[in-house]
């Protein structure tokens, strides 16, 4: 019996109608989506049995007798949600599913994380391996969210030898109805780059993450590390990502990228830290070897995933992450320099909006 939280919507629901495709297969005895009590009113999808609980309530545990595998998907990946508010909900999830399997005696639990806890990084190799350690700082993204849930891993295989915790990490994630960081990156009028750098992209469509968790919670796969990494094969050059995207880029100095990024997160202008753009600018990329071993293919390449990021964010508009309306769009095709003007301009308006406040 396999079990799966968030089944009401995004990846829950998608992995749920695998699951139940799998089950009329054979392959899986029961599927068992676990929601909560104002989730989805039409109710799982036909085939699974429905039990409602709340992923932060420790009468969870009341959903999961005879379950085998429980797949934990109902985390806060938004950008709209405050950060602490979101961190404390997410970690306290994440907690409540380990220790509600683990008192029910289930034998294994699948998080989900992101590649991202590797860090992004200039000098990383493309591609990483998948054992490569988590080195991102817990900081207050949506990264620092995944590496302490990660930590909540190591810790619960520790605790409760019996309970067997794969953390699968997919690569920056695109499809239809995600709003994040990285597709408002790519609807903003040109793609930020660091001067002297180049960006190497690797995607995930939500699809193939789907895949990939029936593929891990039917099988068991599970790398060297108890993670294993999902995404398109290879990556695209920043060349090949403009071509695509239509888009030109424009080059800043480091210290200018991140700092006026910082200030302008500060202040409250924008959702993106310093520490998130560096995945804007810098390559991630991971070589997803235990679940290629394993038989395991994605349905989607790079190319195919960007134009499905570019399809989803069709008609929107962003600058510095943050959603516009294309009349607030400064930032013009003019030229690079340009843009380095608009973003010192960015600075000076937050130096004015802090003397608004002071005042």
């Amino acid at each position: 019996m396999i079990a799966v939280t968030g089944a009401a919507e995004g990846i829950g629901r998608l992995l749920v109608e695998r699951l139940v495709t799998a089950a009329g297969s054979g392959a899986v005895a029961e599927v068992v989506a676990i929601g909560g009590h104002g989730d989805d009113a039409e109710g799982p999808p036909p085939g699974a049995t429905r039990r409602t609980a709340d992923v932060r309530d420790p009468r969870l545990a009341h959903c999961l007798p005879g379950v085998d595998v429980l797949v934990h998907t109902d985390d806060d990946r938004t950008l709209q949600t405050p950060a602490k508010q979101r961190r404390a909900d997410n970690l306290r999830a994440a907690q409540t599913v380990l220790t509600a399997a683990a008192a029910q005696r289930v034998p294994r639990v699948v998080l989900v994380t992101s590649t991202m806890v590797h860090g992004a990084d200039p000098e990383n190799p493309v591609p990483m391996p998948e054992d490569s350690e988590v080195r991102t700082e817990t900081g207050a993204g949506l990264v620092g969210d995944w590496v302490e849930i990660e930590d909540l891993a190591c810790r619960a295989r520790r605790s409760h030898p019996g309970l067997s915790v794969t953390v699968v990490r997919p690569a920056p994630l695109v499809g239809p109805g995600l709003d994040t960081v990285l597709t408002r990156h790519f609807a903003a009028p040109r793609l930020l780059t660091v001067r002297g750098r180049r960006q190497t992209w690797q995607f995930c469509h939500i699809e193939d993450l789907a895949s990939a968790l029936e593929h891990v919670a039917v099988r068991g796969v599970e790398g060297a590390s108890g993670a294993v990494a999902v995404g398109c094969e290879g990556a695209l050059s920043q060349d090949e990502a403009e071509e695509i995207a239509g888009l030109r880029r424009f080059d800043l100095p480091a210290n200018l990228v991140f700092g006026a990024t910082q200030r302008l997160h500060s202040a409250g202008l924008t959702p993106a830290t310093a520490a998130e753009l560096k995945f804007l600018v810098y390559p991630c990329v991971v070589d997803c070897a235990a679940l290629r071993e394993s038989g395991w293919r994605p349905a989607y390449d790079n190319a195919e995933a960007l134009r499905a990021l570019l399809d989803a964010r069709s008609g929107k508009s962003a600058l510095v992450g943050r959603n516009v309306g294309r009349k607030e769009v400064t930032i013009t095709a003019a030229s690079a320099a340009g843009a380095a003007a608009a973003a010192i301009g960015t600075a000076a308006a937050v130096r004015h909006l802090r003397k608004r406040r002071g005042r």
